[in-house]
């Protein structure tokens, strides 16, 4: 028993240390990552769960990659799962970032360079996309309208009317919060009949 517990923690730790190494673009590129390797590969977590915990982590302060991995560790195996992969999470661009610093002059000065940090910006906006692409078709398969129009209305409100984006998210996790009582509630009064 304390063999398999230590091998899921390895494994754990494994998973977000490869992740966070291969991953340039900021934390919504890893959470597809994320997604892929423990929704799809090893099974520990749900696709609804998945989602959660993206918006959990893209709500909370800090950085939604280190939010992520904290919720996907505590899910996985508890506290010592949440402390592992936020170690998992933060060593790799820690190294990456100390070996930079060392040759930063020579870094920022090379062609070559700022034009390989262009393409992986190209990169970066598919992997978004892709990832917004996957919550929409979540969204539409259990075919519930208020997700949709709240998505649709969050977008307008921050990029053409410069709401501020603290205002976006209560007004989106109370109107989750409604909904969610409103269709347990339905949910009683059908199971009562």
């Amino acid at each position: 028993m304390k063999n398999t517990k230590r091998s899921k923690l390895a494994q754990l730790f494994l998973s977000v240390f490869k992740l966070s190494a291969c991953t340039f673009g900021g934390g919504f590129v890893i959470v597809p990552l994320m997604r892929k390797r423990f929704v799809e590969e090893l099974g520990w977590i749900e696709e609804q769960e998945m989602l959660d915990i993206t918006a959990i982590a893209q709500s909370s302060p800090g950085a939604i990659a280190v939010n992520a991995s904290i919720l996907v560790g505590y899910h996985v195996a508890g506290i010592p799962g949440a402390l592992l992969t936020v170690l998992g999470t933060v060593t790799p661009p820690f190294i990456i970032i100390s070996i930079i610093s060392l040759f930063y002059q020579a870094f920022r000065e090379n062609a070559v360079v700022s034009l390989v940090m262009a393409g992986m910006l190209c990169g970066v906006a598919a992997v978004i996309f892709d990832v917004v692409i996957d919550m929409a078709k979540t969204i539409f398969q259990k075919k519930r309208v208020l997700p949709f129009f709240v998505f649709l209305g969050a977008f307008l409100a921050v990029r053409f009317f410069s709401v501020n984006i603290i205002l976006v998210i209560l007004v989106c996790g109370i109107l989750g919060a409604v909904e969610t009582q409103y269709r347990e509630k339905k949910q009683k009064e059908g199971g009562a009949k």
